[in-house]
């Protein structure tokens, strides 16, 4: 039962009746339009103004752009609306999730790497200063997520680790960050990501813990910020059995449902038995671990009907809006369920202050004040977890020759935080004295690859330096190591004999395929001034201060070895 009066909201009687009168003055249309929390329009594509006033959204998020077009592009969207809009965006490792000139301040898991939440809260800080500076007022984040499946493609790096103190810890000081600026956090992704090692863009994955385990670990987290008073949570396309059959003992396994579509674990676990009174977002609906429940017209209603206030994205906007109006036309969904999702999210805009809300007047992003804090952060959680054989630190005078090889440094689309950091790393080793000669992998050397031994390769380089830049992204199903599969032939079998360092620039876990390299280092993130640190660190000059998150070994007995 929702009710205004209570956290989150702590409304008076006058505001909440007066939220109650404006919903029912609302027409059937401008209530399903609240509804939905659609992908940011393009002022080069469509008329901003004229899609606010035909289609009337609850909610934009945007994906990054100049910060000049995205301050114009919400003010136009706002000005043209007649309930202000959340414009939100992917605010999780910085506020370049919202401008393209914006500081890529590190992923959560090099915050946690730190040990230190003073850098969790300024992730927070610097993104929703970012932020706020264009107009956008929510952020999708933090990611409350445990990275206990060293092998799950998407929460990895995006998460603050596999420990739940930490998380909550690191959460709650990104989260006092953000709303420092004005920004209403969105934590994700419930009922927790991060068990299964599937994707749920690509399906509807699964959390397998038992309900006494999920209590014990993302239960407390979300119970922790519940009882903090966090006004939003994101719901995934993530099952969570145990819970539904405690809820239901005679529910049958073709009737479990990911959370975005479960009323059990809506209603019934997060509202009732956890006491969440806030507003609940989707993740987004185009996923195909939504769309694989039912048949899209019967879902979004199931969706709405499950306990969820908003859907975040369309397919066809047209007719899923058309989805919404029909159920409530044949009684599959209720009026009064539809306008109390409505009261929730004016709620929710009312104690956010957007009712009031301006836009700054000048746009001062303070980017190289944040690059510092950015860097304080990486000079803090670059972490070596292994140096067996003394490789480090690297001088010009022990290993003069380095080859380099980069694996994953590319950009295939599926929403990567960052670019290529082939060019950071040569560019600053080549300053400092090195020969780096950087592996061809689009013309390969079939002499090398078929007959050079060991005395050859020697003759070309003193070091061999391997970077792997093999970020999680949405819609992939490994972030493991791929060689060349033609022989492997940018693996380094030859570690044994020449020294070999490697270093991940983003999946801290790659140890599992290659156990036997004497150094490792994880960086977490691929930024600049991550990269500056850990040359710094190989070339000596500086400490090594990070502690790592996660278990980099994987629990494999051979990456530990030293043998």
């Amino acid at each position: 039962m929702l009710d205004l009066a209570k956290k989150p909201y702590h409304l008076t009687e006058e505001q909440i009746q007066l939220l109650h009168d404006n919903v029912q003055k609302m027409s059937l249309d401008e209530k399903i339009g609240q509804l939905f929390f659609v992908i940011g329009q393009d002022e080069d594509q469509v008329d901003i103004n004229e899609f606010i006033q035909t289609y009337r959204p609850g909610g934009m998020m945007y994906r990054p752009a100049s910060a000049e077009k995205i301050k114009r592009q919400l003010a136009t969207a706002q000005e043209a609306s007649e309930i202000p809009l959340f414009f939100s965006a992917n605010l999780e490792s910085g506020g370049n999730g919202i401008i393209s000139e914006g500081t890529w301040f590190g992923m959560p898991l090099q915050i946690a790497a730190t040990n230190d939440p003073t850098h969790a809260y300024e992730l927070g800080n610097v993104a929703g200063y970012e932020a706020a500076q264009v107009g956008c007022n929510m952020s999708f984040s933090p990611i409350v997520d445990i990275d206990k499946n060293f092998r799950n493609p998407i929460t990895n790096t995006r998460t603050f680790g596999s420990d739940q103190e930490r998380v909550i810890q690191m959460a709650a000081a990104q989260i006092n960050g953000l709303e420092q600026n004005g920004i209403l956090p969105v934590i994700k992704h419930f009922p927790g990501d991060g068990v299964d090692e599937r994707d749920q863009h690509l399906l509807s994955t699964v959390n397998s813990l038992t309900a006494d385990e999920w209590m014990d670990s993302y239960g407390k987290i979300y119970q922790t910020f519940i009882d903090q008073g966090v006004t939003s949570i994101m719901i995934g396309h993530i099952l969570q059995p145990a819970w539904e059959r405690n809820l239901s003992p005679e529910i049958a396994d073709a009737d479990l449902k990911p959370a975005s579509a479960s009323k059990l674990l809506i209603d019934g676990l997060l509202r009732d038995k956890l006491g969440f009174n806030g507003l609940a977002i989707t993740d987004a609906t185009p996923m195909i671990g939504y769309n694989a429940i039912l048949p899209r017209e019967e879902l979004l209603p199931a969706t709405i009907n499950a306990g969820i206030d908003m859907i975040l994205f369309n397919k066809n906007i047209d007719e899923d809006y058309a989805f919404i109006k029909k159920a409530v036309e044949n009684g599959t969904l209720k009026l009064e369920r539809i306008e109390e999702a409505v009261l929730r999210i004016l709620a929710t805009k009312l104690t956010q202050g957007l009712f009031d809300s301006k836009l700054p007047e000048t746009l001062d992003l303070n980017t190289e004040e944040h690059a510092e804090k950015a860097a304080a952060a990486a000079k803090k959680s670059v972490t070596l977890v292994k140096d067996r054989d003394q490789l480090l630190p690297i001088t010009v005078k022990r290993y003069p020759r380095i080859r380099m090889v980069v694996l994953g440094d590319s950009d295939d689309g599926g929403f990567k935080e960052g670019g290529q950091v082939s060019g950071l790393f040569q560019s600053q080793l080549e300053s400092l004295g090195f020969e780096v000669s950087l592996y061809d992998r689009q013309h390969l050397n079939f002499h090398e690859i078929f007959e050079e031994g060991v005395a050859e390769m020697k003759e070309k380089f003193d070091l061999a330096l391997y970077i792997a830049n093999i970020e999680t992204a949405s819609n992939q199903t490994t972030t493991r190591l791929d060689w060349i599969h033609l022989m492997a032939a940018d693996a380094p079998w030859f570690m044994k004999s020449i020294p070999t360092i490697f270093i991940s620039t983003a999946n801290p876990y790659h140890l599992f395929d290659i156990p036997a390299v004497s150094t490792y280092i994880n960086t977490y993130t691929g930024n600049k001034e991550s990269i500056d640190a850990v040359i710094r660190k190989m070339t000596g000059t500086e400490a090594f201060e990070g502690i790592s998150p996660v278990d980099p070994f994987c629990g494999d007995l051979t990456a530990k070895q030293l043998f």
